[in-house]
């Protein structure tokens, strides 16, 4: 049996969490794969890993021993790729995950652009406002708005990202203005829920005081009769006029530019955060994720592309 696609099973198996989802990826019966991992254990004399019907789980020699197939497939594709006609190319499959209201604005229109510069890869785009389990689906590399949960994962910081507290004009003509973060209580914010990526609610920043000469950021978790999910189903309930809502600038600056939404709470924005590009810790990405990774910078370092993306979003 081929050692290489032994290693290659292995790994597959650990990122898509079964035996049954890597078969599937690759077209063959879930016997197939079993047969290829009870070999490469026997090859080897060690127990990698422990099968039940629901979850698969390493030992520790497995996870030592699938750090280093990760290494060498990756240093192998690169190999490869620097010898191939034309130089350095780049080829494969690249699955990426980005939020769903940010992903169709910034990153879906990039993703053809990318595979005409590399036409030997193919892309799976999977765009969902919850947290992707990027090792255990297989993903290469997801885009993140805001703070990063501490992990194992490795970040890229691609571009600011800053967040302010909206509404519409007649919903602050009927119920008034919150003055400071505090009041938000008594207000209708439009929040996201429980399973979406912001978990630690919204972010204020409060003015130094003699007790507190250094600004403070704070949090809190304001409440309201809607929530969603879906960040643009949010973006649409507060044009409605349904409540407060705390975005990001790329999502409503065309809003409070044409007055449709109004910024409040300014004095409280805290600081930016951040946009990621987030992948799992490899010594050597493959040449597909490097490429795309330096792709996004590019393009979010001009301002020009903000401003353009705008544009086509407002456009009738």
């Amino acid at each position: 049996m081929d050692k290489l696609k032994q290693l290659e099973t292995f790994v597959a198996v650990t990122q898509r969490g079964s035996l049954t989802a890597a078969a599937q990826s690759e077209g063959v019966a879930p016997a197939v794969i079993g047969r290829r991992l009870d070999a490469l254990e026997t090859r080897l004399g060690v127990k990698l890993m422990t099968r039940t019907t629901r979850r698969i789980t390493l030992t520790h020699e497995g996870s030592a021993f699938l750090e280093d197939c990760q290494r060498l497939l990756a240093d192998l594709a690169n190999a490869e790729a620097s010898v191939s006609a034309g130089g350095v190319k780049a080829s494969g499959h690249l699955r990426i995950t980005a939020p769903a209201g940010f992903g169709r604005t910034y990153v879906a229109p990039l993703v053809p652009r990318f595979r005409a510069l590399h036409p030997e890869v193919s892309i799976s785009l999977n765009l969902s406002d919850r947290v992707v389990d990027i090792a255990g689906e297989g993903v290469d590399c997801a885009v993140r708005v805001g703070d990063l949960p501490d992990s194992s994962l490795v970040s890229v910081r691609l571009a600011d990202n800053r967040r302010l507290c909206v509404a519409t004009p007649q919903y602050l003509k009927v119920n008034g203005t919150p003055r400071t973060p505090q009041d938000l209580s008594r207000f209708d914010c439009l929040t996201l829920s429980s399973d979406a990526s912001q978990t630690r609610g919204w972010a204020f920043q409060m003015p130094q005081t003699e007790n507190k000469p250094h600004p403070e950021i704070i949090h809190l978790k304001p409440g309201g009769p809607l929530d969603c999910s879906d960040g643009q189903v949010l973006h649409a309930w507060c044009l409605a006029g349904y409540g407060i809502a705390w975005r990001s600038t790329w999502e409503v600056a065309a809003d409070v530019e044409s007055g449709r939404l109004v910024p409040i709470l300014e004095s409280y924005a805290a600081p930016p955060n951040g946009i990621y590009a987030v992948f799992p810790q490899r010594k050597h990405l493959a040449l597909r994720v490097r490429l795309w990774i330096d792709f996004l910078k590019h393009h979010y370092a001009q301002a020009d592309f903000w401003d353009s993306a705008q544009r086509v979003k407002t456009d009738p």
